[in-house]
């Protein structure tokens, strides 16, 4: 099992990574099987289960979903462009897409948001089909989208369950935490560096670092760009974004100098919460694990850079390394999807990245990584995912700002220590996925439960 840096942290858009990116990425997969296949397809049908269909309209993954049957991809994104494709193909009822025929579409009656019970592989589920003249089906393919913008037709599913998993052809093929840090004691490295290792297995370390700062400029970027914005976030619920007002205060007491110790709090809240309201949006954001928890992350690096005496931006890649090898072990061992396992899942697995990260830049050893990574993860055992009428705004935005909080406090608690600790990471991972498979299914990202039945939503 090897996940890349790059898997882990995906340039792409808001409001979801599961269900915005994956149903685009699955349109534009499924459009490629067609020009590979010998049919001759007339028209095109698409239709949402399970989550994707709950929470659809919410996410956008009614607009992802055509706009990757048009030919977009989410890291190549174009909002004007996107916008032009949605009005023509509502217009024509045609979609034309690269390397294929007009097909024949029409929005209102060839997507359908299917309420029925989840298809069988994962709660985010989509069935794409090819029509001929008739209207007949003539190809047809499941897609279930994972989490963080991971996506496999029902077959890979299928296999992936059935097949035992074969070495990584990299120096350092840790799956377990256990794994990891025995080979970080027997190799005298840090876990960025087993994972750096790793990563050169397939790419060059100048492609690796260019990719690395790449990564790191479109988060802070986003950053720069929420605490800017204002207005009403879209959607219905008139959420107002906060983070220029919340930037605009700190830095007016700042010049006072009347900063109370907990202000810093309110640093950390501001970054992430500035992230999320450019997701919330629409804009573009990076993946941290997923879009949902897109904030956290970046709030921990940028809180290191900003408020840390000593701190180098040449230790980026250190803190990103070392995220994405425990977002690995989680994702490969439990979950990163809200929709399966609420989101301790999304936020708790974003908390426990950055908790690491930050242990690792500030000088923490392997043992205290590990530790900062289980604590993080500890304290989000649980968590709902309860979205307001489906969007990525109540109580996600917010939830960021915590989860950051909480990733720095437990990667300095964990930093106080010897890194001797009770709970390993791969127990929280293992409980964290017991208990998403325990919770009920209201309480993940269907907003059939907890917050999204009990805030007026309108």
């Amino acid at each position: 099992m090897f996940l890349s840096v790059f898997d882990m942290f995906k340039i792409g858009i808001g409001p979801s990574s599961s269900h915005t990116m994956g149903p685009m990425v699955a349109a534009a997969r499924f459009l490629d099987t067609l020009r590979a296949s010998p049919f001759h397809p007339k028209g095109l049908r698409a239709s949402l289960h399970g989550s994707l269909a709950f929470t659809g309209v919410g996410h956008a993954t009614d607009r992802a979903t055509i706009l990757g049957l048009a030919g977009f991809e989410p890291a190549t994104y174009d909002a004007a462009k996107a916008d032009a494709a949605l009005a023509t193909i509502r217009d024509t009822k045609t979609i034309t897409a690269p390397g294929l025929p007009p097909l024949r579409f029409d929005p209102g009656a060839d997507l359908i948001f299917d309420y029925g019970p989840a298809l069988p592989g994962h709660a985010n589920g989509m069935i794409l089909k090819a029509t001929d003249a008739q209207g007949d089906v003539i190809l047809q393919e499941t897609y279930y989208s994972i989490g963080g913008g991971f996506v496999l037709t029902a077959g890979e599913l299928a296999a992936k369950a059935e097949k035992k998993a074969k070495p990584s052809p990299v120096p350092y093929p840790f799956e377990s935490a256990d794994a990891m840090m025995a080979m970080a004691k027997a190799s005298g490295k840090s876990i960025a560096q087993m994972k750096r290792a790793n990563e050169l297995a397939f790419l060059g370390p100048v492609d690796l670092d260019a990719g690395i700062d790449r990564i790191w400029q479109v988060m802070t970027d986003c950053i720069d760009r929420g605490i800017q914005g204002t207005g009403i976030l879209p959607g219905g619920l008139k959420v107002r974004r906060r983070a220029k007002g919340i930037h605009d205060a700190l830095m007016a007491e700042r010049g006072l100098n009347m900063t109370s110790p907990h202000t810093t709090n309110d640093w950390m809240s501001l970054y992430a919460m500035a992230v999320n309201e450019e997701n919330a949006a629409g804009g573009q954001v990076v993946t941290a694990p997923t879009n949902g928890a897109a904030g956290v992350v970046p709030a921990v690096i940028r809180y290191y850079l900003d408020h840390v005496p000593g701190a180098s931006p040449s230790k980026i890649g250190e803190f990103m390394l070392t995220a994405a090898a425990i977002g690995g072990l989680v994702k490969h061992n439990a979950s990163i999807s809200g929709a399966e396992c609420g989101c301790q899942a999304e936020v708790g697995s974003a908390a426990a990245m950055a908790a690491a990260g930050f242990a690792a830049v500030m000088g923490g050893t392997p043992e205290q990584v590990e530790n900062a990574a289980e604590i993080a993860l500890e304290h989000h055992l649980g968590m709902t995912c309860d979205p307001v009428r489906g969007l990525v705004q109540v109580p996600c935005i917010e939830r960021n700002g915590l989860g950051a909080i909480k990733a720095i406090s437990a990667a300095s608690l964990a930093l106080r220590g010897d890194g001797i600790h009770l709970v390993s990471l791969d127990v929280c991972i293992e409980t964290m996925r017991q208990t998403g498979n325990d919770m009920m299914d209201k309480y993940k990202e269907t907003s059939l439960g907890g917050l999204a039945v009990n805030v007026p939503n309108c």
